[in-house]
């Protein structure tokens, strides 16, 4: 049992929980929790860590994971969590890897592109959603925030694991391609067109999501073919960017539920 924050495995752990660059380049994130560590996927867990506690406690569903685990004296575990009061279970987790290509190969993709979005619960309840929604893929600019920051990973509540997603480093040039595999692009807009229930997404569709604060970039939001708007009553301005996917995402899954 490790007891020393200063063991060469804790600081790394504490590396993989505080720095992306550190994550990219192992490769990895940290998924913690038991709902998150049991729906981990056979094969892309590399290693497992559990707290004294938990490891007597659970003896059972450990061994089910098939991976020996380290265990930590409760205080270190406490002392490399993510979270105020840890669970006592984390994985470290090979990153997902996804490619256009395969987004794209499904009949009347359901697409999302966020730009520029910088909140982790945004995005986690985004990944969230969508996998309700019945979305195909997820596309992100590079200037997102970290999907495998660890307080993306939580809010993500195991889409991380199901919904395929990938950064790209020209939104633009994505959108062409999409338009080029005839997916119609909507951006949700404040100054849209059509009401966005008014539209038709029975063939492939893809919505552009902007900053919370700032929304769609100029220069993105022309890349669409259509601007679609929420009609909204009394004084409020616009949405939250994840309830404003979310009813654009679940407005597809209606229509094409009929």
């Amino acid at each position: 049992m490790i007891t020393s924050t200063s063991n060469p495995r804790v600081k790394e752990l504490l590396q993989l929980q505080k720095k992306s660059k550190a994550r990219n380049q192992a490769g990895v994130f940290l998924a913690e929790g038991s709902r998150m560590v049991l729906e981990t996927p056979k094969g892309r867990m590399k290693k497992l860590y559990v707290s004294e506690t938990y490891s007597r406690k659970h003896e059972k569903e450990i061994k089910g994971l098939g991976v020996v685990p380290e265990v930590l004296s409760d205080t270190v575990f406490a002392y490399v969590s993510d979270t105020k009061t840890p669970q006592g279970i984390l994985a470290v987790v090979r990153q997902m890897d996804y490619q256009l290509d395969e987004i794209l190969k499904k009949d009347a993709p359901h697409i999302l592109v966020l730009d520029n979005l910088q909140d982790p619960g945004n995005v986690g309840t985004i990944f969230r959603t969508a996998e309700a929604a019945g979305v195909t893929g997820i596309l992100m600019s590079r200037d997102c925030v970290d999907i495998y920051n660890p307080k993306t990973i939580r809010s993500t509540m195991g889409a991380i694991y199901r919904m395929p997603f990938l950064y790209i480093e020209d939104v633009m040039e994505g959108i062409r391609t999409l338009k080029e595999h005839d997916v119609r692009v909507y951006a949700a807009h404040l100054d849209g067109k059509n009401a966005y229930d008014q539209e038709d997404y029975q063939r492939g569709t893809a919505f552009l999501i902007g900053n919370e604060g700032n929304g769609l970039r100029a220069e993105v939001a022309e890349c669409a073919d259509t601007w679609v708007r929420i009609p909204m009553a009394g004084q409020v301005e616009s949405l939250n960017a994840a309830i404003a996917a979310t009813v654009l995402m679940f407005e597809v899954s209606r229509q094409r539920r009929r």
